[in-house]
């Protein structure tokens, strides 16, 4: 079978700030945020960003309690989860499009919510500290951090609305294709146990999801906690109207 054609992902095409002037040059960073600052923007950031390695699992943020640093991720895919009665429900997911510590934009210093790796990955990170120092310097840095923000705030919504309307096959297909968006190639690690935590659902119902999803021939299962992508087109096609939305979004706001 043809290897599955990948839709752009949410910020691919990165274009440039037309506030900087002709002189600057686009930057060529793997993360699709810091790609779209300006040079002097990426300037104040530069000096203070650290690269990391994240395994599975690693605490980004704990909820309620200070958020220390601030990731931009190059590989891998952060998780943003809500927690209620013991119950966590993934509300967004952060992957090389975006940033950590949306609470520090906003000029605050913690959340409700738990940050952890969903998928092993590298980037850069920054203390808060330093973040806060250049985005008090720079209105445009501030400005698109903000333009991210909302884009986030709007997957967040359509997440909502996805686990409130939706079947669990849509849901299912939704967020396989935000996961192939922030991964590279089309095969991802994917317990049927993690996938129904993310969705807030019971494991059965993954189970029963992913042999429909793969009895169309739009994914397959070759091995346990493996899902191989097989047609990106049937997967949107799957989801209906619950995904597109928050990657159009981001494309307008960042690019």
């Amino acid at each position: 079978m043809e290897s599955p054609k990948k839709s752009p992902p949410a910020g691919s095409r990165i274009s440039r700030s037309t506030d900087t002037g002709p002189s600057q040059e686009p930057q060529k960073h793997n993360n699709r945020l810091l790609a779209a600052l300006s040079l002097n923007d990426f300037a104040l950031l530069k000096g203070d960003l650290k690269p990391e390695t994240w395994d599975v699992r690693k605490v980004i943020e704990k909820r309620n309690a200070r958020i220390e640093r601030v990731c931009f991720p190059d590989r891998g895919i952060i998780s943003v989860v809500a927690i209620a009665d013991k119950t966590e429900v993934e509300v967004g997911l952060i992957g090389c499009e975006g940033v950590s510590g949306l609470a520090v934009v906003h000029g605050d210093e913690q959340s409700p919510h738990s940050t952890y790796v969903q998928f092993a990955g590298s980037g850069q990170s920054i203390s808060s500290e330093a973040f806060r120092r250049a985005i008090r310097k720079s209105e445009t840095l501030h400005k698109l951090l903000l333009r991210y923000a909302q884009a986030f705030m709007i997957q967040t919504s359509h997440t909502a609305i996805a686990n409130a309307k939706a079947k669990i096959e849509e849901r299912l297909a939704r967020w396989i294709l935000m996961v192939h968006d922030r991964v590279p190639g089309n095969e991802m690690a994917l317990t049927h146990e993690f996938t129904a935590l993310m969705l807030g659902v019971r494991r059965p119902g993954v189970t029963e999801a992913i042999h429909a999803l793969a009895k169309h021939a739009l994914i397959r299962n070759p091995k346990p906690g493996t899902i191989t992508v097989l047609d990106r087109r049937g997967l949107e096609k799957a989801a209906g109207p619950f995904y597109g939305v928050p990657e159009q979004e981001y494309t307008r706001l960042i690019g």
